[in-house]
């Protein structure tokens, strides 16, 4: 009996041990929310409950903004997670690792109903702040990522009082644990944060005047962009009719899509998304550290004060991105004719891509498994990273690529300059659409890297993409 026993702890072990190292894998997250001000966090909310099995989701927070100054409403995120378990059985036939509704209930908690830092100080902590700080503080070596859709003075009152009860020691340890991105500047705390705080990881287009700022591109209608994924009549067929009571609860736009989702697609675990590295890209956009320059900054009408910046942080990077277009004979892709640049270029160069993942995610709510699209699992043949020499050819290899539904898959070799110090495009010396590609590396007379991404795409419907990328270290000769 002692050695059945024995024999059945091990095997409890080696079943266990996968799913614990996979939700050590997931980013860990907090929202906070001005849910109620407009139909666009309601919008997003939905979408995110659909990422759950993929993001570790630690706390939903009502707060307020510059639009919903005197009161949050913690009672509409529990709404969209009441209408999540509805659907929760036929989510868990696509992946058990979708968390209970009691889960996700428990991490619903509230800001103070006050604007801004008039929030923020002595006395005014509140269920929101205090859940922020026992997230932080537990035994976890994950970045905690908070996801700033409105105001950001719950996050500035959790802060203020890590910093006024702990040693400096542990106040750094805790300020080198959280990441932010927010929603530009909904209210005044932000700046606060960003000069109290200089080491704190914070990405923000700053200010208020929304067309500045790289998330719009979430939503706004583009020269170059596939504009018809984020149509009403998208929207209406694919997320909120005939898909269950979350694409019930999809709001129609009111001022624009989904503005807040940007502050967290980039968590996902696609292979192409690096969190850590917004100046790589991801679905998210692409962000770089410096000091924007603040006589370039336009104001817009919340009444949210402009400062200039202390301090660099993360903001607005450029991207040239040329489209490659579906080739009906020979080669089945080609190179574009038209280029597109811009910091807006480096987020919805990505749009088609996920939003048909969140249209397939709708569908997992009502469908069976075997009637559902699932992504392709993209395989490198090669090292994620690797060393070559000046003018030397390499190969890159995704051999072993595949998709879990048997689905036909097709592959895109691209170089991303933007994602590394070698800014020039390396171009694919054969055909880029292949499992395996030649490459030659540029002349270079000093140390370079240069970021080539693989994409695999299904012929499911919708069509869906996972990624790999190698990063190339190019050494001089």
């Amino acid at each position: 009996m002692k050695n059945i026993f024995i024999i059945i702890a091990m095997l409890f072990v080696l079943l266990v041990k996968p799913v614990f190292s996979e939700n050590n894998s997931k980013n860990r997250l907090i929202v906070l929310t001005d849910i109620e001000n407009e139909p666009d966090d309601t919008q997003s909310m939905i979408r995110l409950l659909l990422y759950s099995n993929d993001i570790d989701i630690k706390g939903l927070i009502a707060t307020t903004s510059c639009w919903l100054r005197t009161s949050v409403h913690p009672e509409s995120i529990k709404k969209v997670i009441e209408a999540y378990r509805s659907v929760l059985p036929n989510l868990r036939l696509h992946d058990p690792a979708f968390p209970s509704t009691e889960s996700l209930l428990s991490t619903v908690k509230q800001g103070l109903p006050i604007y801004g830092m008039q929030g923020v100080g002595q006395g005014k902590s509140s269920e929101g702040s205090e859940w922020i700080i026992k997230i932080l503080e537990e035994p976890d070596e994950r970045p905690l990522w908070i996801s700033v859709w409105g105001g950001s003075n719950t996050l500035a009152q959790a802060l203020y009082t890590i910093n006024q009860t702990k040693p400096k020691v542990e106040v750094e340890k805790l300020i080198s644990k959280l990441r932010v991105y927010t929603i530009s500047d909904q209210d005044d705390s932000g700046i606060w944060i960003r000069n109290n705080f200089p080491t704190l990881f914070y990405i923000v287009s700053p200010g208020d005047e929304y067309g500045n700022a790289t998330w719009i591109a979430m939503n706004e209608y583009f020269e170059g962009a596939n504009n018809n994924v984020v149509s009403n009549s998208w929207l209406a067929e694919n997320i909120q009719q005939g898909h269950g009571p979350l694409g019930t609860n999809y709001p129609d736009v009111a001022y624009g899509m989904e503005g807040d989702t940007p502050s967290w697609l980039s968590l996902i675990n696609n292979g192409l998304n690096n969190p850590e590295h917004p100046e790589w890209g991801g679905w998210g956009g692409r962000y770089e550290k410096y000091k924007p320059d603040f006589s370039k900054q336009k104001k817009g009408t919340s009444g949210v004060p402009s400062e200039p910046e202390t301090r660099e942080i993360w903001t607005n990077a450029s991207d040239e991105y040329t489209p490659h277009v579906f080739n009906n004979h020979g080669r089945t892709v080609k190179i574009g004719s038209n280029s597109y640049s811009g910091d807006k270029v480096s987020l919805w160069r990505w749009r088609e891509d996920f939003q048909h993942d969140f249209a397939a995610r709708m569908d997992w709510c009502i469908k069976p498994y075997s009637e559902a699209n699932h992504p392709p699992v993209a395989k490198l043949a090669i090292d994620e990273e690797i060393t070559v020499k000046s003018g030397q050819g390499f190969s890159l290899n995704a051999s072993g690529s595949y998709d879990p539904d048997g689905d036909n898959i097709s592959y895109l070799w691209f170089n991303y300059p933007e994602a590394g110090s070698y800014k020039k495009k390396i171009a694919i010396d054969s055909a880029e659409n292949m499992y395996k590609a030649w490459v030659t590396a540029p002349v270079v007379d000093k140390k370079e890297t240069a970021h080539f991404i693989l994409k695999v795409s299904d012929k499911g419907t919708p069509s869906l993409s996972r990624y790999k990328r190698v990063i190339v270290n190019i050494l001089p000769e």
